[in-house]
């Protein structure tokens, strides 16, 4: 099936996409200061007269309040809990904790979780979904560009072990995302420019159109200008017309992981507290570009611009400086792997994305880490 995309009729710039999985489908909201009506949409997705809104403290001071008293007009009962911030805190340790103030406040299979935050807050937001009771009802409110296109979208939910990124998941999709492009102001430029890794990664491998218009406004999008909610758009109905193709990550959403296999290699090494993931991303997409030429597969040049453009949007491309075993050892526990081998995400040409099995070997046959390690 393929996402169904309608314009909403409301105030201002507002765009509407769905999600297309029968009876599990759900609504994808974008639009510009449309953070205080998402209480009435919270209620209608989820049924719930009660909710948990998770977030990170410094989310919580600027956004949370608006996003409660729209929930509290729409009569939910709402609570905050309170999750620290960084990645490193995605784990089981505090998975544990999360189901124990869930305990505490009398959560049922009834009670809903909103997700308000970046990609760290809706993973765990959404594992804890997941599981908890065998699964409760959540709604994904991304206030980072990399959450809005990427990891709000496609019920992907998953922890880190000290081994490696998201090894413990799920599949539990939200009922609702909610996205609103406002909250990006408060976005620190660092935060901005790794969250279109994960645009310029939706374009690499689906829409060479979207790349051209990448190249033409890298700029003026990395400073919320030019047509930002257009390009969102696109990248969020690239992932949900995947997800909804293939949900279970059978074959073509693996196309999705393009540049995450080395990546997520980058992000262990540095334990979680080095690069942001859409920095690793934008090394590993460099990576594998080249790769992708070199193993005769992409045209010549396809490389050249893809790391022309991450670089114009001030991401690293370059793979830090750990020795090429320890990359070995990381790439090894990559989810997509069947056996020795990864199903590693190449280019055809900028737009066409393939998966083709290769060892760790295989990936990294020359040495890596031209450049220094990112911080």
């Amino acid at each position: 099936m393929k996402a169904r995309r309608t314009r909403a009729r409301a105030r201002g710039a507002r765009r509407r996409l769905v999600v297309a999985l029968g009876e599990r489908s759900y609504p994808i909201e974008l639009g510009r200061g449309i953070l205080a009506e998402a209480g009435p949409a919270i209620a209608r997705a989820t049924g719930s007269g009660r909710a948990l809104v998770f977030s990170v403290p410094g989310v919580a001071r600027r956004y949370a309040p608006r996003l409660e008293a729209s929930l509290r007009r729409a009569g939910v009962e709402v609570e905050r809990v309170l999750v620290p911030d960084g990645d490193a805190t995605k784990n089981l340790d505090q998975v544990r904790r999360l189901y124990s103030a869930l305990l505490r406040r009398g959560a049922d299979r009834h009670t809903a979780l909103v997700a308000l935050g970046g990609g760290m807050v809706g993973d765990l937001t959404g594992y804890v979904a997941a599981t908890f009771l065998r699964g409760i009802p959540f709604v994904q409110v991304p206030t980072t560009l990399l959450a809005m296109v990427d990891a709000s979208i496609g019920g992907k939910v998953a922890v880190n072990l000290p081994e490696g990124k998201n090894l413990v998941g799920a599949f539990h999709q939200p009922r609702l995302v909610w996205i609103d492009v406002a909250t990006l102001a408060s976005l620190p430029r660092r935060q901005r420019a790794a969250g279109f890794a994960e645009v310029v990664k939706a374009a690499a491998i689906r829409d060479r159109r979207l790349f051209r218009m990448l190249e033409r406004e890298a700029e003026a999008l990395l400073e919320l200008r030019g047509p930002l909610l257009a390009v969102l758009e696109r990248a969020c109905a690239i992932k949900a017309q995947v997800v909804a193709r293939d949900e279970r990550e059978a074959g073509l959403r693996m196309q999705l992981n393009f540049g995450h296999t080395l990546g997520h290699a980058v992000e262990q090494l540095q334990r979680f507290r080095g690069a942001l993931h859409g920095e690793a991303v934008a090394m590993g997409m460099s990576f594998a570009a080249r790769r992708s030429e070199q193993l005769g597969l992409a045209p010549a040049g396809t490389a050249s611009r893809i790391q022309a453009l991450l670089e114009r949007f001030g991401l690293p491309t370059e793979l830090p400086d750990f020795p090429r075993r320890a990359y070995l050892r990381a790439v090894g526990v990559d989810k997509k792997s069947r056996g020795a081998q990864i199903r590693y995400v190449v280019l055809r040409g900028i737009g066409r994305a393939d998966t083709v099995p290769l060892s760790p070997a295989e990936i990294l046959s020359e040495p890596v880490g031209a450049g220094p390690a990112a911080g």
